[in-house]
């Protein structure tokens, strides 16, 4: 029994595709809890925190998974707070959700779906993305990307391709997302 647990321990920890596989897992885990009423509360509850919450709502604005309750969350507390103010904390949160889904996007799931990708024909993706024509475009489709409501993760990716230093990355997306999500707050407010 002991060897069939080592056994099984060495496959997972040497498998290439361990990381890929847990962000797919967290993803069918989150879709089968998140219109569970404990997770509408734990959102509910975040709003009695004023700009804290519009801190944490910001986190959560960025993921294509959290986007939808965050969006509320911002808009219920840009009814009682500056919005300015609400969307300035939130800038900042969802540079922290920005910056983590960089981080593990580019030094675990891009390294391994790498190989994969390059095996299948992306090897000429790679030099068209590379010509002159989208060496430019591939960061301001990004840039927009993150700018609007859409969640992020398409638009990390595209701006990690674009080579970006850590602290380039971090301004960018706090003055996309704080512009973004001020202009969703306050057209939201219009309707």
């Amino acid at each position: 029994m002991e060897e069939k647990i080592l056994h099984v321990t060495s496959k997972w920890t040497n498998w290439n595709y361990k990381n890929t596989a847990l962000l797919v897992l967290s993803l069918v885990i989150f879709f089968i809890f998140a219109d569970h009423p404990f997770a509408k509360n734990i959102i509910s509850t975040v709003g009695n925190f004023g700009y804290i919450g519009a801190f944490i709502g910001g986190i959560l604005f960025v993921s294509i998974f959290t986007v939808a309750p965050a969006a509320v969350l911002l808009f219920f507390l840009a009814d009682t707070l500056n919005p300015l103010l609400v969307a300035i904390f939130a800038g900042a949160g969802a540079v922290i959700g920005d910056y983590l889904i960089f981080r593990f996007l580019r030094d675990r799931v891009f390294d391994e779906l790498k190989p994969l990708f390059l095996s299948n024909g992306g090897n000429l993706l790679v030099k068209l993305f590379k010509t002159p024509y989208f060496a430019w475009f591939l960061p301001l489709f990004g840039a927009f990307i993150i700018a609007s409501p859409f969640p992020d993760e398409v638009g990390i990716g595209l701006l990690g391709a674009s080579k970006l230093k850590n602290w380039q990355f971090l301004l960018l997306t706090f003055l996309l997302n704080t512009i973004g999500i001020f202009i969703v707050i306050i057209a939201a407010h219009s309707f």
